[in-house]
């Protein structure tokens, strides 16, 4: 009889638990989707202006298009000039280390991109640049 007890205690102690190890994973797989910054789209693509002092800029979290015609667009929908300053403000909150990135068309006027940045500095974004491709 005891040797029959000894058999269950030693299979019962060979078993192997996963739950710490699955908790460890799900909590990774947390922290990288929490930690991850997402690119936000502006919405359409733009003719950008060519320059040759262009350089990648990491961390634009805040992308802005002005179209040709002048139409403001924030994260894939058109917003008013009077919207911008809002708009900026609420995608910052969520991602303060973010920066914001003006997409202007070759054939948008400097009208439309002064108010924008206007609205960014407004916002408190001073990190403000324009996007151009390399020539």
């Amino acid at each position: 009889m005891k040797q029959h007890f000894a058999n269950l205690i030693d299979e019962e102690e060979a078993q192997i638990d996963m739950t710490p190890m699955l908790d460890v994973v799900f909590i990774m797989l947390i922290f990288f989707i929490v930690t991850a910054s997402f690119v936000k789209e502006a919405g359409i693509d733009v003719n950008r202006p060519e320059a040759a002092t262009a350089v990648q800029k990491d961390r634009a979290n805040i992308l802005v298009a002005i179209s040709d015609t002048g139409e403001i667009w924030i994260n894939k929908r058109q917003v008013d000039a009077r919207a911008v300053q809002a708009n900026i403000e609420r995608l910052y909150a969520e991602n303060p280390q973010g920066s914001v990135v003006i997409q202007a068309d070759k054939k948008a006027t400097t009208e439309t991109l002064i108010k924008v940045m206007d609205a960014a500095r407004a916002a408190g974004v001073f990190d403000v640049s324009i996007a151009a491709q390399e020539e």
